[in-house]
């Protein structure tokens, strides 16, 4: 495997050293749906409306716009003034990618070059500080047409920049962008349908711990590196446990056991992050598990929506063994409550204030999150389709779409849409929020919104 690390003249950028590291730290954040994997961070005012499509006569809100080459659904991740995110560059043509939904799984014609780049940005200003190119080849696994070949968000821990594409290989950079190490993985194509529909799953970082979901129908495991060098720490076989999974491996440190709780199906997992032990398990969830887990109220949160089921489940910390619910008995010993019914497909919930937000395509669902009792099902005004994971402050839902718009929920028990903002590019990533700062990437561009 190539794994070369060298710049690629994509834009002129400036190499400054690592001064501008020591602002707010409770205004990071370090990776998907930022702090915790939450989707929430409070602490300022945020913006309700604005027009950030670059073709509007007066545009309102942008507080800086730059271009990003080539394609990618990871979302932008921020450690004090610098921001991050990733992308895959094609040589020739632009990469294809599917809006909408419907029809048969295609993947993408993907057979060339490609470089998977890293770049960082001055959040303030969105110049350039600087970009690397982390591995450059033919990809090695394919894609759904709809994804890309850089899906996963990077993970920051203000020592350590992680970025993991799938079969392109793991790297740790320190923030200046000098490479620490990497390590090859081998191939994970995640497939369905005998089509690879490409790697989704980001990596989570705890201390000295980084941790992978790598869910290849063929070979699918858990693995554990240690931060520091890339040193493995252990790997479970998920053979008889996961057929596939994109979602994000949860890490949550509790007062005895610190777990890892991986989205998956047939089984729903949770592991112990010092042995790769199993702590409990849930079966039956959606066949195409994209969203999350997360914690909220001190419980974990996990929902997912296909192949006719949809189910959320709410579980204790400390749960044990194996604590499938049933219709008959929607909650017990390790699960608070569950239902079968209500869940979401590729956007990861959240839970903000006394409620739970959902949203699945053009849907918004809304459920007690702590009885699970349904408040409300509604459509967002039209068009909308909802990919990325919703984020919530301020009082406000944010909910991008890859109809070109962002749109914004007043928080609550009422369905009340607030605005519907034009961004003037699809939006499949999930936004950050720093210092009363949106952060999106559009399929184009790095958008800041004040």
């Amino acid at each position: 495997m190539n794994l070369p690390c060298r710049l690629i003249p994509i834009f002129v950028y400036l190499a400054l050293p690592l001064t501008t590291l020591a602002s707010n730290e409770s205004q990071n954040w370090p990776g998907f749906r930022g702090p915790g994997a939450t989707g929430v961070l409070e602490g300022n005012a945020l913006p309700t409306t604005w027009n950030a499509d670059p073709a509007a006569e007066n545009p309102q809100g942008v507080l800086w716009r730059t271009p990003i080459p080539g394609l990618g659904h990871s979302s932008p991740v921020v450690w004090g003034d610098r921001i991050f995110i990733c992308t895959a560059v094609p040589e020739g043509e632009a990469a294809a990618l599917m809006l909408g939904s419907g029809g048969q799984p295609t993947a993408a014609d993907d057979a060339r070059n490609h470089q998977w780049v890293i770049l960082c940005f001055d959040k303030k200003t969105g110049k350039a500080l600087w970009q690397k190119t982390a591995y450059q080849g033919m990809p090695r696994a394919t894609r759904h047409i709809k994804a890309t070949q850089a899906n996963t968000s990077l993970a920051v821990d203000g020592e350590n920049l992680v970025a993991f594409f799938g079969s392109e290989g793991l790297y740790c950079y320190d923030l200046d962008g000098n490479l620490k190490w990497s390590r090859d993985l081998g191939v994970i194509n995640i497939s369905k349908y005998n089509t690879g529909w490409g790697y989704a799953s980001s990596p989570s970082i705890h201390k000295n711990h980084i941790v992978l979901t790598c869910d290849d129908p063929s070979d699918p495991f858990l693995v554990a590196l240690q931060l520091s060098d890339g040193k493995e720490l252990w790997r479970v076989s998920r053979k008889d446990i996961c057929e596939r999974s994109w979602g994000t491996p949860l890490i949550h440190a509790g007062p005895e056991t610190t777990q890892v709780v991986v989205n998956g199906w047939p089984w729903i997992v949770s592991y112990d992050l010092q042995t790769g032990k199993e702590l409990w398990k849930i079966k039956d969830g959606g066949d195409n598990p994209i969203p999350s887990p997360f914690v909220a109220n001190d419980w974990i949160y996990i929902a997912s929506a296909h192949g006719g089921k949809s189910p959320i489940y709410v579980v204790r910390p400390d749960a044990k063994g194996d604590i499938t619910p049933s219709v008959e008995a929607p909650s017990n010993d390790g699960v608070v409550w569950s239902t079968l019914r209500g869940g979401s497909y590729m956007s990861t919930p959240v839970v903000y204030g006394d409620y739970i937000y959902l949203g699945h395509y053009s849907t918004i669902r809304c459920f007690n999150a702590t009885t699970g009792e349904p408040v409300f099902v509604e459509k967002l005004p039209p068009p909308a389709s909802i990919i990325a994971s919703l984020v919530a402050a301020d009082g406000k839902i944010y909910a991008a779409s890859e109809h070109n718009s962002v749109h914004v929920l007043s928080a609550g028990p009422e369905f009340k849409p607030i605005a519907n903002n034009p961004m003037g590019e699809p939006c499949f990533a999930t936004p950050a929020i720093s210092e009363g700062v949106l952060y999106f990437r559009t399929t184009q561009s790095l958008v800041a919104i004040h």
